[in-house]
């Protein structure tokens, strides 16, 4: 279970209407492991309180890119977002799965977000070498490849600077843990600040 890709203002923020943010990832977004209110999701939410934005966070820990590709139609149909920060692709990786697929899964993943005109964040997952240098650089560069070919904004490492400190890991060594999560929320913010200016 591991990292993933997001979407999303009036008196600078906020419209008409209040606007909503769906974030649709793994046990990463799902706040595995913690208490109610320490993911960063949650604290997403906090920050952009009282700014025109509902948050929605539809992640499912243990969700590969093929389970969110069959889910996806009815999480933007039922919530009709703004935004889609889209975090999946790390169960992928730790699994073995082929990149081609995880790739394919995601570009259409992509286009669904883009059919309903919501705007696009994709969160980039690195993971430990387990299955060789190859297949870790491959599946690294495939966030890049597809935010290129899609003109989608992108966070290149979802855990940058979280995942090689232990205090901010868990005991697993794959999830952060309560004090990671406002970096994680950092990460997140450097590429969603911008779409919610737009």
């Amino acid at each position: 279970m591991l990292f993933c890709l997001f979407v999303a203002g009036s008196s600078g923020w906020a419209s008409e209407r209040e606007k909503t943010i769906l974030v649709f990832g793994d046990s990463l977004s799902a706040a595995y492991g913690l208490r109610a209110g320490e993911g960063w999701v949650t604290l997403l939410e906090k920050r952009l309180a009282g700014k025109g934005y509902r948050v929605v966070n539809a992640s499912v820990s243990g969700e590969t890119t093929s389970g969110g590709r069959a889910r996806l139609p009815r999480a933007l149909e039922q919530h009709r977002p703004d935004v889609v920060v889209l975090e999946l692709g790390g169960n992928d990786g730790l699994r073995g799965l082929p990149v081609a697929t995880a790739e394919a899964n995601l570009a259409d993943m992509i286009r669904q977000v883009r059919a309903t005109r919501a705007r696009l964040l994709l969160l980039g997952i690195r993971i430990p070498p387990n299955y060789g240098a190859a297949y870790t650089r491959q599946l690294d560069e495939m966030y890049a490849r597809l935010a290129q070919r899609n003109d989608v904004p992108f966070v290149p490492f979802f855990l940058d600077g979280v995942a090689l400190d232990d205090r901010l890991m868990q005991a697993d060594g794959v999830h952060p843990n309560a004090a990671g999560q406002p970096r994680l929320l950092d990460n997140v913010w450097k590429g969603l600040a911008p779409l919610l200016q737009r």
